[in-house]
């Protein structure tokens, strides 16, 4: 790395810096989206009637199954078939929150069904109804147990943006290739990108502990 190359990344920061805003936008989003929405999937796999439960767990493996390349093409390809038309960026963002709800989904199950029965009997007992019994009882618990494997999914749906450059959204990576034909200096700005990524990751990782102290029992 010379000056040659700070050079280069002056001119090119406004491209990457919008990349930059892009990748953090999409992630956002898919995350955000992801989460809601396998919150209700894990509550579907452990407390809906069996039919629905059915259909769910059908939804969850069929989706983890999935390449997210996969996701991402037909969100962009298949859907426009069907009358459905999404501009890259909402497909992109589609593809990713579907996948990171199959994940978030397994991890809801897992963590309420880690919780004793005996918990939801005895807020039963007391006059609870079912969402002041998530809100207050299971609620709680379910977060400190899914957090850390929550922060790893975040992480993977960073990472997973990168693969939207195939459908022509302009987030860092693609930014990043452009500048690097014009350029050719393909090691430093790959490393440059690389070293975006984690600090985006970083962040994720620090927040998942932020909120892993706020919600830790008081030893």
């Amino acid at each position: 790395m010379d000056f040659g190359f700070l050079d280069q990344l002056w001119v090119a920061r406004i491209p990457l810096l919008k990349g930059l805003g892009v990748s953090i936008s999409i992630s956002l989003l898919s995350i955000v989206a992801g989460t809601v929405l396998g919150i209700f999937v894990g509550l579907a796999l452990v407390y809906a009637y069996r039919p629905v439960q059915w259909l769910v767990r059908g939804y969850t493996d069929f989706i983890r199954g999935t390449p997210v390349l996969v996701l991402v093409l037909a969100s962009y390809y298949v859907l426009s078939t069907v009358g459905i038309d999404l501009g890259p960026f909402q497909a992109g963002v589609l593809a990713l929150a579907v996948f990171c709800s199959s994940h978030v989904g397994e991890l809801v199950r897992g963590a309420l069904q880690s919780i004793p029965k005996g918990q939801t009997e005895a807020a039963k007992a007391i006059g609870l109804t079912f969402p002041q019994t998530f809100a207050y009882v299971l609620g709680p618990q379910a977060l400190r147990q899914a957090l850390p494997a929550w922060v790893n999914t975040a992480a993977e749906m960073v990472k997973a943006s990168t693969l939207l450059s195939i459908i022509g959204v302009g987030e860092l990576l693609l930014r990043t290739q452009e500048v690097i034909s014009r350029t050719f200096m393909s090691l430093e700005f790959y490393f440059f990108a690389g070293f975006l990524y984690f600090v985006i990751n970083y962040g994720i990782e620090r927040f998942g502990r932020y909120v892993e102290r706020k919600t830790a029992v008081p030893s």
